[in-house]
């Protein structure tokens, strides 16, 4: 008879980012691809096909993804500069919100959890 398996009962650990920290982790910088949607970052290398250089979602790579997903929109011009505040999405739409809210819960269910994104230390 084996030993049981024994269960990390650590929780991964999560790393405080900021948008330039973040932004090393686009596929090409890093072979990490990690992206941000309200805050949370996600690691989306399991998905590279998507996410990382080449993919349909690569704009998102190693950035703040939430107006983008919420505007359904690929359009790099709906990303925050990395020199700006963090976007707080309070201009977004009832249909807006809901887009949003449909993409944070398909990244909590199929990505892992690596961090929080806030703004730059000063």
């Amino acid at each position: 008879m084996s030993a049981p398996a024994q269960i990390n009962a650590e929780p991964p650990t999560q790393t405080a980012f900021t948008p330039s920290t973040l932004a090393k982790f686009n596929g090409k910088d890093d072979p990490k691809v990690y992206l941000a949607v309200r805050g949370k970052v996600f690691d989306v290398t399991s998905g590279k096909g998507f996410y990382g250089p080449g993919g349909p979602y690569e704009n998102f790579a190693g950035r703040d993804a939430s107006r983008g997903l919420a505007y359904n929109s690929f359009d790099p011009s709906v990303l925050t500069p990395l020199d700006q505040p963090l976007d707080l999405l309070q201009d977004l739409s009832a249909d807006e919100k809901e887009s949003l809210d449909n993409w944070e819960t398909h990244f909590e269910g199929k990505y892992t959890l690596v961090g929080t994104l806030s703004n730059e230390k000063n």
